[in-house]
């Protein structure tokens, strides 16, 4: 109860401040309390950049009170230009020579704030929230295991040897590649010159080398799916080519029997908004798409709202629900199954990218085996054509 009613006290006293126009909040991060927001940089105190303060202050009632007298105080220190770094940090926020695991944290988080925008909605909070819990927290919580492990500072050499300890050619090791390339520009480290190369793994996805399933075979997978709420997810994600937690982040009332069946994914998914068109488009019939576009109550009740849960949570239990019903293969089959159909039907790549959310360089990188296959048949069919006239 005491938990509780500090948690309202806080929210409370942040709300009073957004009224006031005060940009600093009072954070609590674990048992102790620290403030957020806008602060001036060291090195140019006439330029702000959102930071964070560690109070030392314990999470309770009388530590509440003296994190926002001492927020006043900054208030008042910034308005009159008397703030002062050395006051209140014995390090320099852009000093990074870590020794140990609490310099490095406080680098991390100093990040992290970077990668948050104060000034975002709520829908794209909570995509970024997902992102960097997937893409980002893993890979750096890595970096700070190996620092603390060699006792050693952030370098180049403890940044390459993160990255290879994530498996050549993995899913891992490229997302782990790009999230220690942004801690590096942050912190100005400058990393080897084939650092792209070595974290390309991407390019060489499983999916290349997969046996994918065929249109067929995704039929009859959706027919061994007792529940029909789920069924529809199934539907959804082979016919449109969605990620898992898409599904219940997009329109389907296009879907209604006049609907023009062109899918809109929300702003708030990993990718951010973009449409979708059916591929085949007789799924839709076939998988009974239509009553969706009534009725999106038809869809499995679970959690999607991102203040309370997350992207990931979300696909995760999409995932869950297809090892529970022991489908021959997994959501990403449908969606590069969805691809390669769009690749076999001579759909522009700019186009199938923009559709399933990513850029064209990824698209070519993942697709890269079908797409030249794609070109080499139209060149060869054109030769052939050229012989027979």
């Amino acid at each position: 109860m005491k938990l509780m009613n500090l948690n309202k006290d806080l929210v409370k006293i942040n709300q009073n401040l957004a009224s006031s126009g005060t940009k600093l909040r009072i954070e609590q991060r674990g048992s102790r309390l620290s403030l957020r927001g806008p602060l001036p940089c060291q090195e140019s105190p006439k330029e702000f950049k959102v930071q964070r303060i560690s109070l030392g202050l314990p999470s309770n009632q009388k530590g509440l009170q003296q994190a926002e007298k001492l927020l006043q105080l900054i208030n008042l220190q910034i308005e009159h230009e008397q703030f002062n770094w050395e006051r209140w940090s014995k390090k320099s926020p852009r000093k990074f020579q870590p020794k140990n695991k609490v310099a490095i944290e406080e680098i991390i988080e100093q990040f992290k704030l970077e990668f948050f925008d104060i000034n975002e909605t709520i829908a794209s909070k909570a995509s970024k929230r997902s992102n960097w819990n997937a893409a980002y927290k893993p890979y750096l919580r890595r970096l700070q295991e190996k620092a603390i492990s060699n006792n050693c500072s952030l370098n180049k050499e403890l940044f390459l040897e993160t990255l290879t300890s994530y498996s050549a050619n993995s899913r891992s090791r490229q997302q782990c590649g790009t999230a220690l390339n942004a801690l590096a520009n942050y912190l100005k480290i400058k990393l080897p010159d084939n650092w792209r190369k070595k974290s390309y793994g991407y390019g060489l996805h499983k999916a290349q080398f997969r046996k994918l399933p065929s249109d067929a075979q995704i039929e009859e997978a959706y027919q061994l799916i007792p529940n029909p709420e789920w069924k529809l997810v199934f539907g959804l994600m082979a016919t449109y080519g969605l990620r898992n937690h898409e599904v219940f982040f997009c329109d389907i009332s296009c879907l209604k029997n006049d609907g023009d069946k062109i899918l809109r994914v929300f702003p708030n998914t990993k990718t951010g908004e973009h449409q979708v068109w059916p591929f085949p488009p007789q799924w839709i019939n076939l998988f009974d798409l239509n009553q969706l576009g009534e009725n999106s109550n038809t869809l499995p009740k679970i959690e999607t709202d991102l203040s309370q849960t997350t992207l990931q949570q979300v696909g995760k239990r999409v995932s869950e629900q297809f090892r529970r019903y022991n489908l021959p293969l997994t959501p990403y089959d449908l969606r590069h199954a969805w691809a390669i159909r769009t690749i076999h039907l001579g759909l522009p790549d700019t186009v199938s990218a923009r559709m399933m959310g990513h850029s064209v360089a990824i698209h070519t990188r993942t697709y890269h085996h079908w797409i030249t296959r794609r070109d080499q048949q139209k060149a060869v069919d054109a030769a052939l054509a050229s012989i027979t006239n």
